[in-house]
Parts: C-alpha cells; structure tokens; sequence
C-alpha cells in the first residue's frame, strides 16, 4: 500500500522534492514516517507531543483530516495527503 505526501515549495526543500510516498496505514503513520527519513522537516509537521499544528492543515483525498479523525485517519492505496501551513502577511 502506497500513498503520496504532497508539500508545498517552503517545505518540500527539507524533503528533497516536493512529494513522497509511504506505505503507512493512516495520517499520523505517514507523518512520522515522513519525519523519520527526513528530520529538519518533522519539526515543521508536527509539535514534540507527535500531534498537528494548529496551523498546519494536512488535507486526506481534498478532505481536511480534522473531520476524518485527525492523525488517526486512515490512509489507503492512492491516497494524497497533502500540507498546507497557514501563511501570515499583512
């Protein structure tokens, strides 16, 4: 089983590329398998308690996860998930 991490260009230069797979059965799964292989960029995913950001929104299949179950969303074949940080201007 596979599915595709998708960040945007201010993360995806901690991960080499802006996608990635992983063969992890749901969201949390999949954002520390992320974060294992690919340290500078975990601490910009989740905080030290393993759990989202407030203001990071992870999106399963177009479907913001905090209606799905939040990290324990479950992730299948095809999926994408993508990172969306929140962006302050002014």
């Amino acid at each position: 089983m596979s599915s595709t991490l998708f960040l945007p260009a201010i993360l995806a230069k901690f991960a080499d590329g802006n996608a990635i797979a992983s063969d992890a059965s749901t969201v949390g799964d999949v954002v520390a398998d992320v974060a294992a292989r690919y340290p500078r960029l975990a601490e910009r995913l989740r905080g030290a308690d393993g759990q989202p950001y407030p203001y990071v929104t992870f999106y399963l299949n177009d479907e913001d996860i905090r209606f799905q179950g939040g990290f324990a969303a479950t992730v299948r074949d095809g999926d994408e998930l993508t990172v969306v940080p929140a962006i302050a201007g002014g």
